[in-house]
C-alpha cells in the first residue's frame, strides 16, 4: 500500500536565523527529541538522504514538504518575502532530485497579501507545488480580514487547498490563559485551539460563499472541531443565517474541512473524525520530525477500518485532492 504524509517539516538557515529562542522552546524540543529518539531541528534541516532513509525505515513513500512554524507568518513583509521565497526555493531543488518522494505545499509571505497570492500562483503553475501552508495568524491578525482573500481567491482560482497549521497562540490569548503554563500553550493544547477558532471565523466571515470550491486542511484530526461541530452548529446556525450565509456552520465544515492524522495517535478521536467527516474527508500525514514516522505508520495499520478506507486514507484521498499521480 502506498503512503503518501502531508504534513511533513523542514526549516532552512533564514529560519534558525530569524525565530528567536526561548526557555520553554529550547526545553521541548530538546525533552521531545529525547523521547522521539532524534534531534528534531536536525532532522528538520536535511532534505536529502537522512529524510529518505528514515521514510524508508518507516515505510513512508512520500512526504509533502512544508516549511516549519511559524514559518513566514511570523514576520513583516521585510523578512516574510524573502524568507518565503528561499523556503520555497530550497523545497522547489529537494523536489527536483527526489520529485517521486517529494512534494511541496508554498511558504506565504502574509504580511503582503498580493504578494503572497502571487507566490502561491507561482509555485503551483511554476513549481508544481500542491497547494499552501499557512501557519495561522499574520502576527495577531486572522485571515478573515478581507485584505486577505485575495489568497483564498487565488486557491480556488488554482484548484488546490490551503493547510491551515497552528502557530502559537494570539499574544492576548497567550497572556490571558496561559502565562505561567507556556507547556499548556502549543502542541499540547493552544495550537488547537487557536486554529480551530481561525477556522471558524473563515467561516463566518463568508469566505466559503465567496469561494465555494476552496479546500481548508486542519491537522490533528480537525484541531477538536469534529468532536465539537454538531454542538456547534445547533448553537449557531441561526446566528450564521443572520450574517447572510448561504449554508449551515455543519454544511460547510462537511464541503470545505479536509483534516489529517497528524501527531494524534487516539482511535477513539479517530472514529469520532471518521463519523463527523467521512473517510473520504481524512488523509494521513505524521507531523515529521515532530513526531516519529513509526509511530504514524504503526497507528495507520493498526486502524479499525477496512482495506479500501485504509487505502483512502493512505494515498487516494491525497492523490485525489492534491493532484499526485498515482
Amino acid at each position: 500500500m502506498r503512503v503518501i504524509a502531508i504534513e511533513e517539516h523542514f526549516i532552512t538557515p533564514m529560519y534558525r536565523e530569524k525565530v528567536a529562542a526561548n526557555e520553554f522552546r529550547n526545553f521541548y524540543l530538546t525533552a521531545r527529541g529525547r523521547e522521539l529518539g532524534h534531534d528534531i531541528i536536525e532532522e528538520n534541516m536535511d532534505l536529502g538522504a537522512r529524510r529518505l532513509a528514515h521514510m524508508d525505515a518507516a515505510g513512508v513513500d512520500v512526504q509533502v514538504l512544508s516549511f516549519g512554524s511559524p514559518g513566514a507568518q511570523g514576520f513583516a513583509a521585510d523578512v516574510a518575502i524573502p524568507m518565503a521565497r528561499d523556503a520555497n526555493e530550497r523545497l522547489y531543488q529537494a523536489i527536483q532530485k527526489h520529485p517521486t518522494r517529494f512534494a511541496g505545499f508554498a511558504a506565504l509571505p502574509t504580511a503582503d497579501p498580493k504578494t503572497a497570492a502571487d507566490e502561491l500562483e507561482r509555485c503551483v503553475r511554476k513549481l508544481g507545488f500542491v497547494g499552501a501552508m499557512i501557519h495561522s495568524h499574520q502576527q495577531g491578525e486572522f485571515l478573515d480580514a478581507k485584505k486577505y482573500w485575495v489568497i483564498w481567491e487565488t486557491a480556488e482560482k488554482l484548484g488546490v487547498p490551503i493547510y491551515l497549521h497552528p502557530a502559537l497562540p494570539h499574544a492576548d490569548v497567550v497572556k490571558a490563559y496561559f502565562q505561567g503554563y507556556e507547556e499548556l500553550a502549543r502542541a499540547g493544547w493552544g495550537f488547537a485551539v487557536d486554529t480551530s477558532c481561525h477556522f471558524l471565523r473563515i467561516l463566518f466571515a463568508g469566505v466559503f460563499d465567496a469561494y465555494p470550491s476552496l479546500k481548508i486542511i486542519l491537522g490533528h484530526l480537525g484541531e477538536g472541531l469534529p468532536f465539537a461541530m454538531h454542538r456547534l452548529n445547533a448553537h449557531t446556525h441561526a446566528a450564521a443565517a443572520r450574517r447572510g450565509l448561504k449554508k449551515t456552520p455543519l454544511e460547510y465544515m462537511r464541503d470545505n474541512l479536509v483534516v489529517t492524522t497528524s501527531g494524534n495517535w487516539y482511535e477513539p478521536a479517530f472514529v469520532c473524525t471518521l463519523l463527523a467527516l467521512g473517510v473520504d474527508n481524512i488523509l494521513f500525514a505524521i507531523d515529521w520530525p515532530y513526531e516519529a514516522n513509526r509511530t504514524g505508520m504503526e497507528y495507520l495499520r493498526k486502524l479499525s477500518v477496512s482495506d479500501d478506507d485504509r487505502a483512502k486514507i493512505a494515498h487516494r484521498n491525497a492523490e485525489r485532492l492534491l493532484k499526485i499521480a498515482a
